[in-house]
């Protein structure tokens, strides 16, 4: 009977303590025991992780817009494409003409004579210089607008990958506050079993440097979504954003056809465009220096008056008015631009290998992106179909087995930590499938903030790839 009394006592000690509403107990009436109040109910783990949703959240196609009308590579892209726009009509122009004073023989005195007048010079660009001038620029033309629409793929991209770092820290953060708050409730319950004789000293101290760790880890969480927070709104080019919730769902992933994606990316990324307009650029380039050695020709003419007398005039007077033509050109006889287009053929040959080059290279980049997606999915997919399962039911069992007496509350405890251990293993798992999804998907466009080539400076279409640095997928404890 003693022992009986005991028990119930301790359990009612327990359910008072853990309960957020207190419970008026049951006394023992001398007939018998009362009745067994209800044993207390452990803190409910987070389901399978489904970030909510908040009507004043923002969502990544909002993110986007902002980034598109607020992000400065963008402007800076566009500024280029109209340099490059003015290069060319400029170099289609033609020279401007001469005009000036020309005097021949002038002499003061009582002779007086000499002659003095005005002229008129105008360079006429021969071998269609001018056109192939303007061919060339219009290709860098091209090739600036294609480095804009790359910008505007990068910082769309950009964006995505930023945003879906955030979404993963705003999902950490909550299921680390959700294993605080149930190291906290284990902390409380060995204390309850300490106070009663039901614990040692060591477990409470043990249970007390958990709770604390994990508050900890909350703290961590927290300042990690801050900072991945700023970086999102750096890319996005409202430094000064303020993290407000994010809608977004990271369970759904994005589907990536691993074998057919290389294809896509060396079919339609902006470097390969670039590269393919550099070769022809560069053919324009070595035809007009093989066009350079046809001479321009100049024409010059104008009117004078001469001042000479002439002789035998009666009554004396001056030659009087005079006009002037010259028509002259350029003989190419020792330099007819030789080395120039020796020059401009290897530059053009270059070129074409350049267009080998960036598919290489694009290959190469591509190669560790689409194993880390492939990795990581088959990852998050084992943990959504087998794993995550097998935890929540072994959850399920301690807490029947609990209600029956057959289990001791620290294992509910020990088994709710390992789920919520392997719910944030999943958050950091799925944040990894979007990352390298988003970078094949972006056509490894990654860096919003990376600064547009300048026109005439695009001998590297292929940048680096700045890749968020994320640990293996399923490590993170």
């Amino acid at each position: 009977m003693r022992l009986q009394t005991f028990r119930n006592l301790l359990l009612l000690i327990l359910m008072v303590a853990m309960s957020p509403v207190t419970v008026a107990a049951q006394g023992v009436s001398a007939a018998g025991p009362a009745q067994q109040p209800a044993r207390p109910e452990p803190v409910q783990p987070p389901a399978a992780q489904e970030p909510a949703v908040a009507e004043s959240g923002l969502t990544l196609e909002q993110l986007q817009e902002m980034a598109l009308a607020n992000n400065p590579t963008l402007a800076q892209a566009k500024a280029g494409v109209r340099a490059a726009a003015g290069r060319s009509r400029q170099a289609g122009l033609w020279p401007n003409p001469t005009i000036g004073y020309s005097g021949d023989e002038i002499r003061g005195g009582s002779y007086g004579g000499g002659e003095q007048g005005v002229f008129l010079q105008q360079n006429v660009i021969l071998g269609g210089k001018l056109r192939l001038d303007r061919k060339i620029f219009d290709a860098e033309g091209k090739q600036a607008v294609a480095e804009a629409d790359e910008q505007r793929l990068r910082v769309e991209n950009g964006v995505r990958i930023a945003f879906y770092q955030s979404l993963a820290m705003q999902a950490m953060v909550e299921t680390r506050a959700k294993l605080r708050d149930i190291a906290k409730d284990a902390a409380d319950t060995t204390r309850q079993l300490f106070n009663v004789g039901q614990a040692d000293e060591p477990d409470v101290l043990e249970a007390d440097v958990e709770a604390d760790q994990d508050e900890l880890a909350v703290i961590t969480e927290q300042q990690e979504q801050q900072r991945a927070w700023s970086v999102l709104a750096a890319v996005v080019g409202k430094p000064d954003l303020t993290l407000v919730h994010l809608q977004g769902d990271l369970e759904k992933l994005p589907d990536v056809n691993a074998e057919q994606i290389l294809q896509t990316i060396l079919r339609d990324s902006p470097a390969v465009k670039i590269a393919q307009l550099g070769v022809a650029r560069a053919e324009a380039e070595s035809v007009r220096a093989q066009h350079e050695s046809i001479p321009d020709l100049f024409l010059r003419g104008g009117y004078s008056y001469s001042f000479e007398q002439l002789n035998g005039a009666v009554p004396p007077r001056a030659a009087g008015s005079e006009a002037f033509a010259e028509v002259g050109v350029n003989l190419r006889i020792f330099n007819r631009n030789q080395g120039n287009i020796v020059a401009a053929d290897a530059d053009r040959e270059r070129a074409k290998l350049e267009v080998q080059r960036v598919g290489l290279v694009l290959r190469q980049m591509a190669a560790p992106i689409v194993q880390n997606y492939v990795s990581s999915r088959t990852i998050a997919e084992r943990y959504k179909g087998r794993t995550l399962p097998n935890a929540r039911k072994a959850y399920e069992l301690y807490l029947r087995k609990y209600h029956e007496g057959a289990a001791a509350y620290p294992q509910v405890l020990i088994a709710q930590r390992t789920l919520v251990e392997l719910e944030t293993s999943y958050i950091n798992t799925l944040e990894n499938v979007w990352i390298n999804a988003s970078a094949l998907q972006g056509l490894l466009l990654t860096d919003g903030l990376d600064l547009p080539a300048a026109p005439g400076e695009m001998d590297r279409p292929v940048r680096e790839i700045n890749m968020p640095i994320t640990e293996n997928p399923g490590m993170r404890p």
